[in-house]
């Protein structure tokens, strides 16, 4: 029976298979199984680079097609690779034999024994995972992610200059303005790509227990962690240089730790978005059709602020997970990280959901100025700490004292309370008119 999204166990396989399906192509099973098959080509191709007595048996058409088994890998091979699996119930030795039925199609029958030659499976997985992964973030999550920082730039730079009040400890603070607090976001984001793109992605290539046994027995004069180092870099990886079966996972766990930060400032994000709208600073655009509640029908809910926020919190529990397990494997190897890792595209789904409900949310989002300039004009004690200041500067006796006797009052600060307080001090005219300027409109900063 044909598989159809509403049996799907998991949701991005399901609910949210439209929105996530560019992953398919990087993390599903035939996916990593195209993975595998094109690692093992390249190495056979580097081989036959290095090796004296195999340079020349690939001419350019060979070369091509070779090439031509994994990038044109289809479904077909996919499934005929999973049959060969049930009989040797051993994922990438049944890869192995794929790739050896077509070297006899290739005229490379008597070469069919460098396939995977001196290599554990671990080898082609630890280059395999790490690659997909690469090409994942590079090709889907930067470009979305991305997208997402230039929203945030494009309304940063719009409201530049509307005065927002600020508020601390859930209070009434120094005035702010709205484009700048969402210049904060834009900055912390774009420090953590800063992190994300600098981050080297490591693989393991170095034989059974990472020290080219096989490789040295058959070749000891060959050098082989050159060999290695110079394979897994044309990869767009990094070799690590000391490992035992398996990868170390460090680095990996790392890329783990700074999408989950990633992460951590947007639900920031989702959360303060969320908060506007509550205090009506923001109306959202409603869509013909679209009910916030089934009981309510005047709701507008801020859904997309909150889906972002519960996917966000799912990727994280995982990429936690993840970072912490991975690295560790008993002695020299145990098979945990096997099932672990074949794991690594439902974070980065969950990520990419939370992604695009921010955008959608914020293309949603209208600006209400009539709410900041009322909030801002109904808390004019905000401009305590601005005359507090000016008095200090001018030598004016316990002036934040004077103030907190002014503003710490259950009673309502008004203009004509700051006016009459004002009025009532004990210096010149010209430090009178420049206090008076000030308001909670244009008391911002810089």
């Amino acid at each position: 029976m044909q598989f159809d999204s509403l049996q799907a166990i998991s949701p991005i396989d399901g609910r949210y298979r439209g929105q996530v399906e560019a992953l398919a192509s990087y993390f599903s099973e035939e996916a990593l199984i195209r993975y595998r098959v094109r690692v093992e080509i390249l190495y056979f191709i580097a081989l036959c680079e290095e090796l004296p007595h195999l340079r020349g048996i690939l001419s350019k058409d060979r070369t091509d097609r070779l090439h031509d088994i994994y990038l044109s890998f289809t479904t077909e091979d996919a499934l005929r690779i999973k049959e060969i699996e049930r009989v040797t119930n051993h994922d990438v030795k049944a890869v192995e034999y794929f790739i050896k039925e077509k070297f006899d199609d290739l005229g490379l029958s008597d070469e069919k024994e460098f396939v995977h030659f001196g290599l554990t499976s671990q080898d082609i997985n630890n280059t395999s995972f790490p690659l997909m992964i690469r090409e994942a973030v590079e090709h889907v999550f930067l470009p979305e992610f991305g997208g997402l920082i230039d929203q945030l730039q494009f309304y940063a730079t719009e409201w530049e200059h509307v005065s927002m009040l600020a508020r601390t400890h859930g209070q009434p603070a120094s005035p702010t303005r709205l484009g700048k607090e969402i210049e904060v976001y834009v900055y912390r984001l774009q420090e953590q790509l800063k992190t994300l793109e600098a981050l080297p992605h490591t693989a393991k290539f170095g034989g059974a227990t990472g020290n080219f046994n096989a490789h040295a027995v058959a070749y000891p004069q060959h050098d082989w962690k050159r060999f290695a180092a110079d394979f897994v870099r044309s990869l767009g990886l990094e070799r690590e240089a000391f490992t035992t079966q398996i990868s170390n996972y460090d680095q990996m766990a790392a890329l783990f730790d700074v999408l989950t930060r990633i992460n951590v400032i947007l639900i920031d994000l989702a959360r303060d978005f969320w908060m506007y709208i509550s205090m009506d600073y923001f109306k959202q655009q409603i869509r013909a059709g679209e009910v916030g509640s089934s009981a309510m029908p005047h709701k507008v809910n801020p859904i997309d602020f909150e889906n972002a926020e519960g996917n966000l919190g799912i990727a994280n529990s995982i990429y936690g997970f993840l970072a912490r397990k991975l690295p560790i494997s008993r002695l020299q190897r145990d098979l945990t990280d096997s099932t672990v890792l074949r794991n690594v595209g439902v974070p980065l789904a969950h990520s990419l959901i939370a992604l695009k409900s921010l955008r959608k949310g914020l293309g949603k989002i209208l600006l209400n100025k009539d709410a900041l300039y009322q909030d801002l004009e109904h808390n004019w004690a905000v401009v305590a700490e601005a005359l507090q200041t000016i008095l200090r500067r001018e030598g004016y006796p316990k002036p934040y004292e004077a103030l907190k006797e002014l503003t710490r009052t259950n009673a309502a600060i008004t203009e004509k309370s700051i006016y009459d307080f004002i009025e009532g001090l004990a210096v010149n005219d010209a430090i009178k008119e420049e206090m008076h300027r000030i308001s909670p409109h244009n008391y911002t900063g810089i």
